[in-house]
């Protein structure tokens, strides 16, 4: 069996003949051009396992040669030598379907990974309207179920972006599955085997964010017992998901920033760098554009994160996929031997709401909906749809007329103020800051509400970050119900 064959693209001989020195000892076997006429022929006439070329040529751009080899049908993937700090130049190449980028001076190490990652690479299937949704890890079942339109082609996006090291950016509302589209492109990528790595970056707090991230050193700090890895060291060679990533403080915007584009980080304590390959996933429910023009997010981060955009689709979206989605959530709901199944006129009423909370409040609703039902038979008076009509039966002789659409948190009367007769001043509270804890409190507890405890939306509606809206909580004493 022959060994896999690479086509370097320099104009620069040092460097081309370093480049092939380095990848001859790594048992593959090499063309090389100094020309971009010279690079098409050769791969017009060659099948290559990958094409790396510097930006600039003598009769051209290697972005030219990029677009050709992305548009060419054959699934090559191709990487691109950037001068140093051009990391403008490194974008544009992703965008344009580079599959990864070295800088210069090339690191031989660096360089050394991303050959192996590209020969990781499984090969692309081919371009057809009819083809099938492509599998997960390339042989089982996608985690992205449903047969719309828009989730064909969702799954048939992320089958492209799979085969790629660019960063990508995921954007789509609250519980639209973000994290489940991240695990998807993973697990068909050549990083399938390596570690999958999620971090909510608005869950931790600021003073502790650059040791979560990038490790620390024994006795770097008070506590720092023992030497530790951070999430970029534990995802090395897999991917790193970015979670929430607009609420990220500017603070550590910037170091992340340097991070991801010198592929380097340092831990605490610690006097050298050490080498990191990550693939960058990043999501938010927030518009990061306007997180840019408020000055709430840096704009240099964000065109490095937002390479490629992936919008995830709202549930309202895709309802045809409702019932094989609650097929999926009642199967794994009920267990093994269980019966949990809907209904007459249930999937009707489903269909008929709007479910702001998306799949997730889907979950939400079948799983108190089943806790409701009897043997397993879900009817529409188990269904707690926010604003539907629709009332679950209260186990009691009583039985409420309009019950809450989620379990509310019902909050302690609020000290007494008596009410004044007309035209007098309001009497004074007993103790302001009580009051003020109490009306805030209540605010809180509306917003919860209404979101069904989706902490996120909760915060959105009022205006805060959801860090704050945490500290509030906490600190009012104010608790999700119990199921």
């Amino acid at each position: 069996m022959s060994s896999p064959r690479i086509l370097v693209v320099d104009d620069e001989d040092d460097l081309r003949e370093l480049l092939e020195i380095t990848l001859i000892r790594m048992g593959l076997d090499v063309d090389s051009a100094a020309s971009l006429q010279a690079a098409r022929d050769l791969y017009a006439s060659h099948d290559y396992a990958l094409v790396l070329t510097d930006m600039r040529l003598p009769d051209g751009l290697g972005l030219e040669l990029v677009r050709e080899v992305a548009a060419s049908g054959k699934g090559t993937p191709i990487a691109v030598i950037t001068a140093f700090g051009s990391a403008d130049n490194a974008v544009v190449a992703l965008k344009a379907g580079a599959f990864d980028y070295v800088s210069k001076p090339v690191v031989l190490d660096d360089l050394r990974v991303l050959v192996q990652s590209a020969l990781r690479l499984p090969p692309a299937a081919p371009t057809s309207p009819a083809r099938s949704a492509p599998a997960a890890g390339g042989g089982g079942k996608s985690r992205l179920i449903g047969e719309s339109a828009v989730m064909q082609a969702l799954r048939a996006q992320i089958d492209r972006l799979a085969r790629s090291m660019a960063p990508i950016a995921i954007t789509g509302e609250s519980g639209s599955g973000k994290e489940l589209a991240a695990r998807e492109i993973h697990a068909q990528s050549a990083r399938a085997a390596q570690p999958f790595i999620a971090v909510n970056c608005g869950a931790i707090p600021e003073a502790l964010m650059e040791a979560e991230f990038f490790g620390y050193r024994k006795g770097a700090f008070t506590g720092a017992v023992d030497e530790r890895d951070g999430f970029f060291q534990a995802a090395h060679g897999g991917t790193l998901m970015l979670d929430e990533v607009a609420d990220l403080p500017l603070a550590m915007q910037v170091k992340l920033l340097r991070a991801i584009q010198e592929r380097r980080v340092r831990k605490i304590g610690a006097t050298a760098e050490e080498a990191v390959d990550v693939r960058i996933i990043s999501a938010t429910h927030k518009d990061l554009e306007q997180c840019v023009a408020q000055g709430a997010f840096r704009q240099d981060l964000f065109y490095r994160l937002n390479v490629i955009e992936l919008r995830l689709p709202a549930l309202r979206e895709r309802l045809g996929d409702l019932a094989v989605l609650t097929d999926g959530i009642l199967a794994r709901l009920a267990g093994p031997g269980d019966r949990a199944i809907l209904g007459a006129g249930v999937l009707d009423a489903l269909r008929a709401y709007s479910f702001p909370g998306n799949v997730r409040e889907l979950e939400n609703v079948l799983e108190r909906a089943l806790a409701y039902a009897d043997n397993g038979v879900i009817e529409v008076g188990d269904l707690a749809l926010k604003g539907a009509k629709l009332a679950p039966p209260v186990p009691t002789a009583q039985v409420s007329d309009s019950p809450p659409a989620v379990e509310s948190v019902t909050p302690p009367a609020p000290a007494s103020v008596p009410t004044p007769p007309v035209g007098a001043e309001p009497p004074l509270p007993p103790s302001l800051p009580d009051y003020l804890n109490q009306i805030e409190r209540d605010i809180i507890v509306r917003a919860l509400n209404q979101t069904q405890f989706n902490r996120t939306q909760a915060a959105a509606l009022l205006g805060i970050g959801v860090r704050q809206l945490r500290y509030q909580m906490q600190k009012l004493n104010i608790n999700a119900p119990e199921p």
